[in-house]
């Protein structure tokens, strides 16, 4: 089976006595108050899902993922880990504290080691991770709206039961035994925001063709107005894979973190998560990870040529259609035919026709899946 990043899948999570000991001296400590965000990324770092993170970045790390889009130790990283803080509006604490984080309600999420605070460059951070500084951007918006200093260090978590679709949120662990109860060798990870359209189901199983398994990831967490509810694409994709799928040929699990749209660095940062889930490849289609214009169509392919070390694989996939004279989903590459007999396959389009409450072809959409779509009062985030 592939290693983790960085050779090592961390586990950071605290046992029953030590957590009980917590809760009995929780006044002791300074306590640090948690968004649903950064206690998802807290969870990350915790089960593995970081590895080779065992904590928010100190400032030597930081300032390496910025620069060379790697850690200090040269392992690849593209997108920031971080804590930031009001140091005006928290506890007083500094390096060599140990910092309680809670959430809103006053619940210990976890103990942070904290080794250093340190200011930043919310300039140089949006340049380095999205590209620009336009405040359009919904990913330069969040880095500007972050408090003005930092807080680097380990963190360690409570041992807690997931919350969220706890039956579909497997950590590196349970997936590496998964895949290797199945037999599965070579897997392809399949990162989504989307419930499934007829493209999107092309593109997976012509992977599939070459792979054992698929495992099938979406993002669970903040997205912007417009996106479709967590709920639904779980929904749409369960019946998908009951539907028209090989059984046990495919996993469905939730990968809980925000959309950053950081486009290229976000497609590196979705591989290095799926590569410590176990997977050996990752499809990368057009525009990965993209919003707007702000990333050339094809940028998350050609980042990874600065990344030969990675070690998960990316299969790429280009522009893929409906052509009317081949009868079938084709790509750029394949289909010989005027571009008047194509139907793309566009998110937008298909947005539409679910706004307006029209049925959607079924040569755009599984009939299943867009009944479900269509029924639900209002699938997109708002």
């Amino acid at each position: 089976m592939i290693a983790p990043h960085g050779g090592r899948l961390i586990n950071r999570i605290l046992g029953k006595k030590v957590c009980k000991g917590l809760e009995t001296q929780k006044d002791e400590f300074p306590k640090l108050v948690l968004n649903e965000d950064r206690i998802k990324e807290v969870r990350n770092i915790a089960n593995g899902v970081f590895s080779p993170l065992e904590g928010f970045l100190t400032q030597n790390d930081f300032l390496s993922v910025l620069e060379y889009g790697r850690l200090s130790s040269d392992v690849p990283w593209t997108i920031p880990i971080v804590l930031d803080i009001d140091i005006e509006k928290n506890d007083k604490f500094s390096a060599g504290d140990e910092v309680l984080l809670i959430d809103k309600d006053e619940k210990i999420i976890a103990i942070l080691e904290c080794e250093e605070l340190y200011q930043y460059d919310k300039k140089k951070m949006a340049e380095s991770v999205f590209g620009t500084n336009d405040l359009d951007h919904p990913g330069v918006r969040q880095v500007y709206s972050m408090n003005d200093y930092l807080i680097g260090g380990k963190v360690s978590m409570i041992e807690c039961t997931p919350t969220v679709f706890p039956q579909l949120n497997l950590t590196p662990k349970e997936t590496r035994v998964l895949f290797k109860a199945k037999g599965w060798k070579k897997v392809v990870a399949f990162q989504t925001r989307n419930p499934p359209h007829i493209g999107h189901e092309y593109v997976q199983k012509t992977a599939l063709t070459f792979m054992d398994g698929i495992f099938i990831n979406p993002v669970v967490g903040n997205k912007k107005p417009g996106d479709f509810k967590d709920e639904i694409i779980i929904a749409c994709y369960q019946e998908l894979i009951k539907q028209y799928y090989l059984k046990n040929s495919a996993v469905l699990s939730i990968f809980e973190t925000p959309m950053r749209y950081a486009g290229p660095k976000e497609a590196i940062y979705h591989a290095i998560a799926r590569k410590n889930f176990g997977c050996t490849h990752i499809i990368i289609g057009r525009d990965h990870a993209g919003v707007g214009n702000y990333y050339g169509s094809y940028d998350a392919h050609k980042i990874f040529d600065e990344y030969p070390d990675l070690k998960i694989e990316p299969l790429f996939f280009r522009s893929f259609f409906r052509c009317t004279k081949c009868g079938t989903v084709v790509n750029e590459k394949i289909c010989p035919h005027d571009e008047k007999f194509h139907i793309n396959f566009s998110g937008t389009k298909i947005r539409k026709m679910i706004q307006n409450k029209v049925l959607i072809p079924n040569d755009l959409m599984r009939p299943e899946i867009a009944k479900i779509i269509l029924n639900t009062k209002n699938p997109f985030v708002e």
